[in-house]
């Protein structure tokens, strides 16, 4: 799609497409706020839930594709992988610096967050650490391994959902009416955001299919960018609203996603078994690596600017490996 436009053409899509994904999004963020205090769900909860749920429909939609025969799964695992790397080391380094530039309260992020939410967000960096080195481990995964990562995916978030976070400060208590009307606008501006990233991500391919970029690594850089700016997008926009809390259970819920439904479900239609540690062990390093930053800096309960600078050279350090030698 918008092959025919040339490059000039594409660029001007993409750069109109961010736009519509900055308002859309601001809209789904307003509403996703209002729903976290008239439920009573924690923030952070709110975040991991809800709003990864919808600034990963990009990624997703490009798993479907593989799963249709649309894409290649190069392409498909290449983007879940790179996705982790792109919303923590990028994402969550903007955020941290956008942060302390705005001297937030909360950046002690710890007293801003109950014991619950804290545990829901080291579980799914645990997720986003280990099955990325399970599979280079087990070497070749097939359909079964796609089975158990949607398997715990549904049975996470049906635990999550049942015990959830009750947030007593601030609740605003308010009536079924008006949760389903800010649902309603939350889901709108996320299908804002999914429609946005469609023609962001088909620019951005043929972006890189004329600079003559190979699939594999435009699968884990350039389609994983841009599958990962809504999640950037809406982050960001958190934090400027004064909700960093919101905006890590946000990146953190998306490499939930990533390393169990959108990697999921390319594994469950292949028909063959696929080598993962042959083809993506540079990715699933540099994946574990960026995991184990945003964990120990959690950990301390205080993030700075020199924790987000530190994870965007991170990020410049993989792109410059990625593109080192790999042009078609």
């Amino acid at each position: 799609m918008f092959a025919e436009i040339g490059l000039l053409g594409n660029v001007f899509v993409l750069l109109a497409s961010i736009v519509v994904l900055d308002r859309t999004s601001d809209l789904a963020i307003g509403h996703s706020v209002r729903i976290a205090d008239m439920t009573g769900f924690g923030r952070t909860a709110t975040g991991f839930i809800l709003v990864s749920f919808y600034s990963s429909l990009a990624a997703l939609s490009v798993s479907i594709f593989s799963a249709v025969g649309l894409q290649t799964i190069d392409v498909a695992v290449g983007n879940a992988l790179g996705s982790n790397i792109a919303n923590i080391a990028l994402g969550l380094g903007i955020c941290f610096l956008l942060a302390a530039a705005k001297r937030l309260d909360h950046m002690n992020l710890f007293p801003s967050m109950k014991k619950e939410e804290i545990e829901s967000l080291y579980f799914g960096l645990f997720v986003a650490s280990i099955i990325p080195l399970a599979l280079v481990y087990i070497g070749y995964v097939s359909r079964i391994i796609g089975i158990i990562l949607l398997a715990i995916f549904l049975i996470y978030t049906v635990w999550f959902s049942k015990n959830r976070i009750v947030n007593g400060e601030g609740a605003l208590k308010g009536d079924s009416q008006s949760v389903h009307s800010h649902l309603l606008l939350t889901l709108l501006g996320g299908a804002g955001v999914v429609v946005s990233s469609f023609f962001f991500i088909n620019s951005a391919s043929n972006i890189a299919s004329s600079l003559g970029i190979l699939e594999l690594t435009a699968g884990s850089t350039i389609v994983a960018f841009g599958t990962s700016v809504p999640v950037l997008v809406v982050s960001l926009g958190l934090v400027r609203k004064g909700h960093l809390n919101m905006a890590i259970g946000n990146i953190v819920g998306s490499c939930f996603m990533d390393t169990t439904v959108i990697l999921g479900i390319p594994l469950l239609t292949s028909t063959l078994a696929f080598n993962v540690a042959a083809a993506f062990s540079s990715l699933v390093v540099f994946s574990v690596i960026t995991s184990l930053f945003l964990w120990y800096f959690l950990s301390s309960g205080r993030i700075s600017w020199k924790e987000g600078a530190l994870l965007v050279v991170l990020y410049a350090l993989f792109l410059i490996i990625s593109f080192d030698g790999v042009r078609a």
